[in-house]
């Protein structure tokens, strides 16, 4: 009804294709810095980390990244309640390991 009453009333055609917005790569980033947190916790022995932490890792293509991991820690952690299963399954296996 919305998109007949956008398309007939108010003249609005649906975005072409190539006029759509990319979509978020939300899940390579958290798998990003998910591997920067477990470099973290393996190089230390612990997940306490200060909030302007920075850490450096080195992904397949062999290029240096920084992850802002005390920030990115801090909002997992706030948001733990929202996580999905296999995120918030993930977090716990990595300080087990």
């Amino acid at each position: 009804m919305q998109q007949w009453m956008c398309e007939q009333v108010l003249g609005i055609k649906p975005a072409a294709e190539d006029e759509k917005p990319t979509p978020r790569r939300t899940h390579a980033k958290w798998s990003m810095n998910y591997q920067a947190a477990k470099q973290f916790y393996e190089r230390e022995g612990h997940l306490q980390v200060l909030r302007k932490h920075v850490e450096r890792t080195v992904g397949e293509d062999q290029e240096e990244r920084e992850h802002k991991l005390g920030a990115w820690i801090g909002n997992q952690r706030s948001r733990m309640a929202t996580l999905t299963l296999e995120r918030a399954e993930q977090l716990s296996a990595a300080t087990r390991s």
